[in-house]
Formats: structure tokens, sequence, C-alpha cells
């Protein structure tokens, strides 16, 4: 029997009543952008005028200010997207609208598989759509798939730095606080990594609005046991398990077990103090 919800009335032919503003322009746009979550890294990275702020954008949730930080020979917009698929993606469309074209998401997610250590990097290539937003962007769908060529750069990126990751489906959803037991037995079940509460989001805003999107996932809590643990909690993998870990399959390095930083990770697609503090001891940003 069919549903009768909501989410299943995608309207794919009338125009938005509201359609997104561009920011209040202050400076030149960049192409590229990272969408970083982590408000101490980007005033670590951007602050005491180490970057220029270029657009401003406010509303109800605030004041978020998109800065141009010069990377190498060219400038790579960064920006605070705020938290869950809703505001996240209002912000990033009204920075699309702006001038930015090309994006990589830099935040944390959740362990759903026993085993992923803490602070170990994802590359998502997949999401399933158990959250609102990205209904209203695509057609209903369990899963959105991610950009295989932007999924590729990052990829690219992680291998030339020898940084070890994996690539796979992620889990999003709106309701952290209902991540039962049964759910993540079941999303695991469908080969999820992770869970967090954009990324579906992201994609489907991307691929409506035709830009550039991937992003990049780090370990940041795991709730694959009985219990959730958080922080400093879980331990590194060691090397001797490597060959029995469940995800060895999906891993882009042999370097796999070893914890590592990105501070040699260089590319248009990532600020490297970012990067660098893309935390081994940070939870998802609840």
């Amino acid at each position: 029997m069919a549903c009768d919800i909501p989410l299943t009335e995608f309207d794919a032919e009338s125009a938005a009543l509201i359609e997104p503003r561009p920011g209040s322009v202050s400076g030149e746009i960049p192409e590229h952008a990272v969408i970083c979550f982590f408000r101490d890294v980007i005033e670590q990275v951007c602050g005491d005028g180490r970057a220029e702020v270029v657009a401003t954008f406010a509303g109800e949730y605030g004041r978020c200010e998109l800065f141009s930080l010069k990377v190498g020979d060219r400038r790579v917009g960064v920006f605070h997207p705020g938290l869950g698929a809703p505001l996240s993606c209002g912000i990033f469309e009204e920075v699309i609208a702006t001038g930015c074209s090309k994006f990589v998401a830099c935040g944390g997610a959740g362990a759903v598989v026993p085993g992923l250590a803490l602070g170990h990097v994802v590359v998502p290539d997949a999401a399933v759509r158990d959250e609102g937003t990205s209904y209203h962007y695509l057609p209903p769908s369990r899963e959105v798939r991610a950009d295989p060529t932007a999924v590729g750069v990052l990829s690219a990126v992680l291998d030339e730095a020898g940084v070890p990751y994996v690539v796979g489906k992620t889990w999003t959803t709106d309701a952290f606080y209902r991540e039962t037991q049964v759910k993540i037995a079941a999303r695991r079940g469908e080969g999820c990594i992770t869970v967090e509460m954009e990324g579906a989001a992201f994609l489907a805003v991307a691929r409506h609005r035709g830009v550039s999107f991937a992003q990049y996932l780090y370990a940041g809590d795991d709730v694959s046991g009985e219990t959730w643990t958080t922080g400093t909690g879980i331990p590194p993998q060691p090397a001797s398990t490597c060959s029995g870990c469940p995800l060895r399959p999906f891993c882009g390095s042999s370097r796999w077990p070893k914890m590592v930083n990105l501070s040699d990770a260089r590319s248009v697609y990532v600020v490297p103090a970012i990067a660098r503090r893309a935390g081994l001891h940070r939870c998802r940003q609840r």
C-alpha cells in the first residue's frame, strides 16, 4: 500500500515562489568553496584578517559570512552552513546564488559500522534519504548518488597525501535522538558506513542547481554498539586488526589503520588548515 505522505508529492514543473537571493557582496566571489561545520576552525583559519569577508547572509538564524581565503595561487570560499539539512541547504542555496559553483563539505559523522576508527576519513558516494529536505529537490527515492567525478577528485587528494580513507554510503537523518538500534542495524545492513544530518540534502540541492559537490566526513562518534561512544572513547584501530576489519574492502589506502592528520592535503577542494583540524577528537556537531 502506498504511503500517503506529503514528501512523496514532488513537483518538478512549478517555479518556486521564493528563489534564493545573493548575499550582500563586498568582494570577488571565489568559484570554489569549502562548507565547514566547525566554527572554531573557521576562526583559526580565517580570523584576524587571514581571510577577506566577501559576502554576508542574514536571517532569523543570525549572520553567516562567506570568507575568501588565499590557498596557493587561488582563492577559496569558506563558510559555516549551520546545522541540519533545512538550514544548511538554505545557506548553501544562497551561496550558490552569490556565485560559488564547486563545493566540498567537511564535517563529522557517527560510525555505523564497528571498526571505523576515530578520525578516519570517509568520502560518501551515496546517501540514504532519511530526512525531508532532499524530497523537495529530487523525486522520491531511497538513495541519492554523489557525483562520481567529484568523489574521484576527493579520493585522489587523499591518495596523493597518503591519508587512509573509505568510500561508501552514508545515512542522512533529521533526528539524531531517534537513531535507534533497530534503525542502525537496518542502515548497516544496506551498506551505510556513517550517519549524519545533511549529506543527502546537499547532494539533492547540488544536482537541482547544477553545481559540483562532494563531502569529506570523519568518524567522530560511534553508534555501532549497544551504547553511544563519543570523542576519545573510540580507540584507534591497531595495524594488527587491519586484515579483519569489516571496512577493509572499502579502504582507499594500504595505510588504512594509521591515524594521521590531513596537513599534507592540497587541493582547490580542501583548505589545508581546516583539513588539519578535521578533528581526531571531535564528535558530530550537535
